[in-house]
């Protein structure tokens, strides 16, 4: 069967590839897995055909068959376990790049997330210049602690894997704030990214979507 995974039917980043479908997207490109995608507006999101699929009312999940999965997390790695090319072979090289999966979402991401709420969700609060600047530097402590460790690395741990789908669609939200280009090195690492070829079929099948192409 064909996979099929849901996506905004009117995303908030209006095409610009920041939607977390892109994630999944981007995995199917790479390892050649055609899929199916229906769209969902933000009251389909809590109604109980979708809160069956995802509890928190959130896109993307996934469904194969009797399978249904949630968390890009956890769909990146059955598509990479279920398809070549995503995760080594060997097994020490392949749990590394599991650990870079979770480290992506559970140690990078937070404070960029926390940067999307102070300016949007708390955009209008009489306290928000002076949180601002913390927030600012919580996301450079770890861009700089990510940027140590991939030095002058091509990827996370050796070949592409899907811990770079994760960290660098990771990084890439918090690009239109200017921090990115703080850390040359993590700036060039999405740029390699950006310029795979399955990047760029799946930012374009995104981007479709907004366009109504």
């Amino acid at each position: 069967m064909t996979p099929t995974i849901t996506a905004f039917a009117s995303s908030p980043d209006r095409g610009a590839g920041l939607s977390r479908d892109m994630r999944v997207r981007w995995a199917f490109e790479e390892v050649g897995q055609s899929y199916n995608v229906r769209l969902v507006t933000f009251q389909q999101m809590k109604e109980p055909a979708h809160l069956a699929l995802q509890p928190f009312g959130q896109i993307p999940t996934y469904e194969d068959g009797d399978l249904a999965l949630f968390e890009t997390g956890s769909i990146l790695l059955h598509i990479a376990e279920t398809h070549p090319g995503l995760l080594p072979d060997d097994a020490d090289a392949r749990a590394r790049a599991i650990t870079w999966m979770f480290a992506a979402v559970g140690t990078v991401e937070p404070p960029i997330l926390e940067l999307q709420t102070a300016k949007f969700a708390e955009g209008q609060e009489s306290w928000r210049e002076q949180r601002m600047p913390l927030v600012l530097d919580r996301i450079r402590v770890r861009l700089a602690e990510l940027a140590r460790r991939l030095g002058e690395s091509e990827w996370l741990d050796g070949a592409f894997s899907a811990a770079d789908i994760m960290m660098v669609h990771v990084l890439l939200r918090v690009k239109p704030s200017g921090l990115l280009d703080e850390f040359a090195n993590l700036a060039a690492y999405c740029a390699r990214a950006q310029a795979r070829p399955a990047y760029q079929r799946a930012f374009a099948a995104q981007l479709a979507v907004a366009t109504g192409g």
